[in-house]
């Protein structure tokens, strides 16, 4: 759905930088300013840093933007970043500037670079129009704005989603496939969201991209409309990829668009990896056939089928397939290592892999199967999202654990896990009482009651000094829950997590993720 409106046409400066990225402060091919930027730079080039960097620095103001009911009717605009509020903008430029210079330069940097490299493409344009499909059916001017849909025709409330008791939209969805310009992608995305008032995360790579967004129904509808009418997307995705959850805007702090090497955070190089060679992929109904007929074996333990859970501890804690091999594990990062660790545990085993809505299964099964130690390499479609959608009452015992403010979703009522102090039947999360640790901690509201709102006891005595005197260095500390688990756990025996019963669910001792 293009349209030649841009959302912010009062604003030249506003307009011009949403031709740049929104890029991630935390990504690491960036070049070095301090020793090679200037080298880098051409002298046309170095000319236009002045007006880089100042591109740079209202980009970074943009993305703090906070989407308001009023901002519809006048000027007005909030910001929000490292947690404060600001309500003009003398005080958030003041902010940005003196405590995120580092981040502006090294944008800055990045926006130079970019423009080199688009200043050099433009003298071949007709021969790099052959090979890049986005160049043939964009505006040559590869405006933004060309790439937003036309609002102009609904009511600015049907926009605005989390107001009062409204009831509001999460998508959740992938799509690999090769980007030349992650960048540009990246601005749009930025534009785009915020021009249909969606908060949430992007990740953006030259392997794809990786969303979860919250907002209206009618909003997440226009971005489903435009992901589907795109032309680098439009042969990849289609509208059963999408996976939708009850939520809103509110789901979710902030926006948060970035460019990354990875679409999803494994630790290892697409190069080394590709998405390409993936397991093979099992629909939700095919997947559940296959659990049905390695849960009815005899033997488990003895049985030619894994069933791999490939998500953190503390998703699979509160949620999972009956029979899986939940690793213990707190990052994806940390899973090539598991397999390294524990590979004679997957050698001539059929591995039937699922997460929460297949993106970590792509790359996680691409990794396992480049070992050559499995029968075969299997993988659930769509995740637990999708069978859930199916199969509510199914093989999946619990919550669904999300990355947002909700922290999980519920299509059935069984629950599987216990509170961490008294060992009653729990399941929902909070964040750990003590501001400085981001663990999550099941504690129930009886033991909530008593005070017990911390993940373990070294975080609830900080909580406690905090409240009668100032901070202590201390504070920064590494809590118990995380200082005594074992990073890369090694599987000493066929250790299968039974059936759900009523019985004990998993180590009360256990504790939740820290949220970065």
């Amino acid at each position: 759905m293009p349209s030649s409106t841009s959302p912010d046409q009062g604003d030249d400066l506003e307009t011009c930088i949403l031709r740049f990225s929104d890029l991630d402060l935390k990504y690491t091919s960036l070049i070095n300013p301090s020793s090679s930027l200037k080298a880098e730079l051409d002298g046309i080039t170095k000319k236009k840093y002045s007006f880089a960097k100042k591109k740079a620095f209202a980009l970074f103001v943009k993305t703090k933007e906070v989407p308001t009911k009023r901002s519809f009717e006048c000027k007005e605009k909030l910001w929000k970043c490292c947690q404060q509020l600001f309500t003009d903008q003398t005080s958030i430029h003041r902010h940005v500037a003196t405590q995120h210079a580092d981040e502006i330069y090294h944008q800055t940097a990045s926006i130079l670079k970019q423009l080199a490299v688009t200043s050099s493409a433009s003298k071949s344009l007709s021969s790099a129009d052959e090979k890049n499909p986005l160049k043939e059916c964009l505006p040559h001017s590869h405006e933004v704005s060309a790439w937003l849909p036309d609002i102009s025709c609904f009511n600015p409330d049907e926009l605005i989603s989390g107001q009062g008791n409204e009831e509001g939209e999460v998508l959740l969805y992938y799509c690999y496939r090769d980007l030349e310009d992650p960048q540009w992608i990246c601005a749009w995305q930025t534009a785009l969201c915020q021009h249909l008032h969606l908060t949430g995360k992007i990740r953006i790579a030259t392997e794809g991209i990786n969303g979860t967004v919250g907002g209206s129904k009618l909003a997440t509808r226009l971005y489903v409309e435009v992901m589907l009418s795109f032309p680098l997307f439009k042969d990849d995705l289609c509208k059963d990829d999408f996976k939708t959850s009850k939520g809103g805007a509110h789901c979710f702090p902030e926006l948060r668009v970035g460019v990354f090497e990875e679409i999803v955070p494994m630790g290892i190089s697409p190069k080394k990896i590709s998405y390409k060679k993936p397991g093979i992929h099992l629909s939700p109904s095919e997947f559940h056939k296959e659990v049905e007929k390695f849960l009815s074996q005899a033997n488990q333990e003895q049985s030619d089928t894994i069933l791999l859970d490939c998500r953190n501890f503390y998703e699979s804690k509160i949620g999972r397939f009956q029979g899986c091999l939940a690793p213990d594990i707190r990052k994806f990062s940390y899973f090539p290592s598991y397999v390294d660790k524990n590979l004679e545990l997957f050698r001539e085993k059929r591995v039937l892999m699922y997460c929460t809505g297949g993106i970590r299964c792509e790359r996680g099964s691409a990794y396992l199967k480049a070992k050559g130690v499995c029968k075969a390499v299997f993988q659930l479609k769509g995740g637990i999202h999708k069978y859930l959608e199916e199969f509510p009452d199914g093989f999946y015992k619990g919550k669904l654990f999300v990355f947002d403010e909700r922290y999980a979703l519920s299509y059935n009522s069984d629950v599987v896990s216990e509170c961490s102090y008294c060992g009653a039947q729990w399941d929902q999360y909070k964040l750990c009482s003590t501001l400085q640790c981001r663990q999550l901690v099941l504690t129930c509201p009886a033991c909530q009651g008593q005070g017990f709102t911390a993940c373990c006891v070294t975080c609830q005595d900080k909580g406690s000094r905090k409240a009668s005197g100032p901070m202590q260095d201390s504070f920064k500390e590494e809590c118990e829950c995380t200082a005594r688990r074992l990073r890369i756990p090694r599987e000493l025996s066929r250790h299968m997590q039974r059936p759900v019963s009523p019985e004990p669910g998993p180590d009360a001792a256990e504790d939740g993720p820290v949220l970065a």
